[in-house]
């Protein structure tokens, strides 16, 4: 289909943090090959920095907690929304708030795609029983996916990510003079079936210690977090634990100049993605088959639990479901492999 150049998309995606990331390298593929198309994106405020350097992007926020709380806060949201002419609206979220938003936007006759998010597939790839053990469409595809049904063509390609971002005084102030390879390790989860066990990442962190060729930054957040990769950074000369230190833009820019992030299936991973960062992911309970492996990562930055022992693997999708006996899949995987596959990555 011919689009005009008057074309202006709202899209919508409030969190979480991974699932808004992994918005950026699709968007960059949507702009390239639409280079006059307007794009404003829903999303929270905290997530605003993610957005920054995307041309022909803008960021409209919606406040969740009080001014666009509940029905009538949506409403309040729509007519907002209404006065800006788009021309299409893709729902890359897809959940009861997007769902109310639609009603509330589909009397101004707007085409509105929501994302099929593959429930019954990666049900069965899940399940405990009769396992169907096959890679499905990455979150990615499915986000493109929602673009193509609204008509536009579009075709995913390793170089769309964004550039690198010239430090800041703060991220240059953090970095100093320091001139050894920058890794960042983001060692936490949302649940406990996607964390590498804190033993083995001490294991990992002092091998990479004991090497003084790289400045190891610990990423995390909450009050328990930090007090965990404080005690860290006591114990190893070259770990710096830079939780609540930067603001997240700081932190977005630290980020994109790493030479590698280690996380777990979680967050950091897409964010050091959609910047070209090589990123290694370890895996416990969940596996890359279900689609959110970060964006253009060859298949052997992904180190997985043993399925040999632990067949039902992967046990769900968000890494909060497992059966009696799988709590400690991850010590499947050795912290020598661990520190190898980064010095391969690195050197």
């Amino acid at each position: 289909m011919v689009k005009s150049n008057d074309e202006h998309l709202l899209v919508i995606r409030l969190s979480a943090m991974g699932d808004v990331a992994m918005t950026v390298p699709v968007l960059l593929a949507l702009i390239r090959t639409h280079p006059k198309l307007q794009i404003t994106v829903l999303t929270r405020p905290f997530f605003a920095p993610i957005f920054k350097n995307i041309p022909n992007l803008n960021v409209y926020t919606i406040d969740v907690k009080d001014k666009n709380k509940g029905i009538l806060g949506l409403y309040r949201l729509s007519k907002e929304l209404r006065k800006i002419p788009f021309t299409g609206v893709a729902d890359l979220h897809n959940v009861l708030r997007t769902k109310i938003l639609k009603v509330f936007l589909y009397g101004k006759g707007l085409p509105f795609v929501q994302i099929d998010k593959g429930r019954k597939e990666k049900k069965h790839l899940t399940t405990w029983k009769n396992k169907t053990i096959k890679p499905l469409k990455t979150t990615h595809e499915r986000y493109a996916d929602v673009f193509r049904q609204l008509g536009y063509s579009i075709e995913l390609s390793p170089e769309d990510v964004l550039q690198s971002i010239q430090p800041s005084v703060s991220v240059k102030k953090y970095l100093g003079d320091q001139t050894l390879k920058t890794i960042g390790i983001a060692p936490f989860a949302a649940f406990s079936g996607k964390m590498y066990p804190s033993d083995l990442m001490e294991g990992v962190l002092k091998n990479l210690d004991n090497t003084k060729r790289y400045k190891i930054i610990l990423f995390g957040g909450g009050a328990k977090e930090k007090e965990v990769l404080s005690q860290l950074e006591t114990k190893y000369t070259h770990c710096d634990n830079m939780t609540a230190v930067l603001s997240f833009e700081d932190e977005l820019c630290l980020i994109s100049n790493l030479a590698l992030m280690v996380s777990m299936d979680s967050g950091n991973g897409h964010l050091a993605a959609m910047f070209g960062v090589p990123t290694l992911t370890l895996w416990g309970i969940t596996h890359p088959y279900a689609g959110f492996a970060p964006y253009g990562q060859e298949s052997d930055h992904s180190i997985l639990s043993d399925r040999e022992q632990y067949p039902m693997i992967p046990t769900s999708v968000y890494g909060n479901k497992y059966p009696k006996g799988y709590k400690n899949v991850m010590y499947t995987i050795d912290p020598e492999d661990v520190v190898r596959k980064i010095e391969t990555l690195l050197n």
